[in-house]
């Protein structure tokens, strides 16, 4: 059964199934956050493209919404399809296509608080222990609620960092995680 459209004007929103992450480096590390609103877990930038008008615009304007800074410069990285859920009502598959960009950013920090907890430069090997967190979620030795009060990476993030060679996962840990999407 497909769900009902929301209503016009509705907190509900459907959820197109389109989504990007944004990148952003700096010499103390990879920019990221715990998300203030589900699903629960440390993510760099994301968000649906929505009425954006595409991928690369959507990036500009969720790293303004989400962190306060301005896109200098943008480079894909790579695109393709995850079978994560969101909060969204979903018309359809569960997932969405999703596009990877670095970005070059100026202007100072301000993370929105509707959507931003904790920003934080995150360094290579911290990463690498919340990608073993969120493992250690996907295998069972974490309940939901101890890894939401205390999150790992986002499980979407997981497999995007590890293609990236930013974190390192056995892939049975990474089948694993695709199975808590």
């Amino acid at each position: 059964m497909t769900p009902a459209a929301p209503a016009p004007g509705s907190k509900d929103r459907l959820c197109d199934h389109t989504s990007v992450g944004v990148l952003i480096s700096s010499p103390s590390g990879l920019l990221a956050f715990e998300r203030a609103t589900p699903p629960a877990g440390i993510a760099p930038v994301a968000g649906h493209i929505d009425q954006h008008g595409g991928p690369e615009q959507t990036a500009r304007d969720e790293v303004t919404e989400e962190v306060g800074l301005t896109v200098t410069h943008l480079h894909p990285l790579l695109d393709g399809w995850r079978p994560n859920r969101c909060r969204r009502m979903s018309t359809g598959p569960v997932g969405h296509h999703w596009w990877i960009f670095q970005a070059e950013v100026s202007g100072s920090l301000c993370p929105s608080r509707r959507e931003v907890r904790a920003p934080r430069w995150i360094h290579p090997d911290q990463l690498q222990q919340h990608a073993l967190r969120t493992a250690a979620y996907a295998n069972g030795y974490l309940c939901r609620e101890e890894f939401e009060s205390e999150p790992g990476l986002e499980p979407v993030w997981c497999r995007f960092l590890h293609d990236l060679e930013l974190v390192t996962l056995p892939s049975v840990d990474l089948d694993r995680i695709d199975a808590v999407l």
